[in-house]
């Protein structure tokens, strides 16, 4: 089995999100494009998992902001902005922030043929009403606000943003040693799939993000990355809060825009969606979607997986099945796949556990031609409760030649933004919008426009 593809790009996406219903890892390999086979699907509303996504200007193609703004050059002006994040409500009406970027500067990001056209009133009017809920119809302090943020000793920053309802969703910004970043995003405020060592399972779900609320994240932290300097997004994995199965709407709908090359650009195959999968259904949701599927097992023993994840109702062979099922139902090049596993010592950390897993994947691999397999390993990160203890690096290493010995690939992430608890399984909010000035703040500080 060839996995070098799959762990270079795994190299450039360490542990620093890996939280929502269990543990999430990043994995993303194959070249996907909207045009082939694989075009997103979106499915009906799951009354179970939620409301339909509000459509605002952040979740529409150019065809159908064109129709609203009243024309191809307006919609294309206003996505100029939204691709780098800046809010043309905001650039065009000329209330930028005093001592943020001036109007040249963010003019001179814009393409050369459109740096001289502009939105005017009835252009921007028509972009408002888009928004009616939110003050003058921005996404910037309409869909959401950026309320806090803060950077870890190797950058990683995270994101907290607040949101028009006041509830609040964490982000988070990895960037690599070769000028790269990789996005950790949220699907949902909190979880309710409960996964025992994970800080946002202990929140339960509070509710589903939209899709431009979804977006939104990208929006900002394209923001901050060009702010602050930091390395360019150019991966965005789906493993921060929420569980992405339990909001497929939303989730399909802001990966279809992220993917799209008129919109934020990004390449498909840099996407990456993880469930935990609380039903065999959960990956046929995704099945169609232009990304990696990874699936969050923790233990391919029925009893363990229960104790990790409670709210597992139907047994690993099941689940395994509808992801067997899924990737069956892709291309056979688009047949790239992930399962993590959140390392705890002394729970599923030993020889016994790895040979567990190897057998499970290789049913895997063995029932789907072409498929291409990796086991993602995550050591611990602490949530602040002592029923859980991050392994031993030699335990770590012991697991992962056991599951090569046996013919599976598997990668060891290296943590990333623990010392911000950004890290996987620590992103959680709490009602409490005060915080202590004295918690750190990102280096080279700006404005923020």
């Amino acid at each position: 089995m060839r996995v070098s593809a799959i762990l270079s790009f795994l190299l450039l996406v360490p542990a620093a999100c890996f939280v929502v219903s269990s543990g999430r890892s990043p994995a993303t390999v194959g070249t996907f494009c909207l045009s082939s086979s694989l075009s997103p699907t979106v499915p009906e509303v799951d009354a179970e998992n939620g409301d339909a996504p509000a459509v605002g200007a952040l979740s529409m193609g150019l065809d159908e902001l064109a129709e609203k703004l009243g024309g191809l050059g307006r919609a294309r002006l206003a996505w100029d902005c939204y691709s780098i994040g800046i809010d043309p409500a905001l650039f065009f009406g000329s209330v930028i922030s005093p001592g943020a970027e001036d109007f040249e500067t963010i003019s001179s990001l814009i393409p050369t043929k459109r740096r001289s056209h502009t939105l005017a009133k009835e252009a921007l009017e028509k972009l408002a009403a888009l928004y009616p809920d939110t003050a003058g119809g921005k996404v910037e302090g309409g869909v959401a606000k950026l309320s806090y943020m803060s950077q870890a000793s190797d950058n990683t920053t995270k994101l907290l943003l607040r949101l028009a309802d006041g509830l609040e969703v964490e982000t988070v910004i990895i960037p690599m040693a070769d000028s790269r970043s990789t996005l950790c995003i949220s699907s949902q405020i909190g979880c309710k799939q409960a996964c025992t060592f994970c800080a946002t399972g202990r929140m339960g779900k509070l509710r589903s993000l939209t899709s431009d609320e979804i977006l939104a994240q990208l929006f900002f932290a394209r923001k901050i990355c060009r702010l602050y300097e930091l390395p360019h997004i150019t991966n965005v994995v789906f493993m921060g809060m929420g569980e992405p199965a339990d909001n497929a709407q939303a989730v399909i709908k802001a990966v279809q825009i992220m993917t799209t090359r008129s919109l934020f650009q990004m390449s498909a195959h840099k996407i990456a969606i993880s469930t935990v999968a609380p039903s065999p259904d959960s990956f046929r949701r995704f099945a169609k979607t232009p990304c990696t599927l990874a699936w969050s097992v923790h233990a391919a023993n029925d009893e363990l997986r229960k104790k990790l994840v409670p709210t597992t109702k139907y047994t690993m062979a099941e689940l395994r099945q509808g992801f067997i099922d899924a990737l069956l139902s892709r291309p056979p090049k688009f047949r790239t796949a992930m399962l993590e596993v959140a390392l705890m010592a002394g729970v599923n950390d030993s020889q016994t556990e790895a040979d567990e897993l190897a057998e499970f994947a290789r049913v895997i691999t063995d029932s789907v031609p072409g498929c291409k397999l990796i086991v993602n390993l995550i050591p611990f990160n602490d949530i602040g409760q002592d029923l859980f203890q991050k392994p031993s690096g030699e335990a770590v290493l012991a697991f992962q030649k056991r599951l090569w010995r046996q013919g599976v690939g598997a990668h060891t992430r290296v943590t990333r933004g623990d010392d911000e608890s950004a890290a996987c399984g620590q992103l959680a909010t709490t009602k409490k919008t005060k915080r202590a000035a004295s918690r750190a703040q990102p280096r080279n500080p700006k404005k923020i426009a």
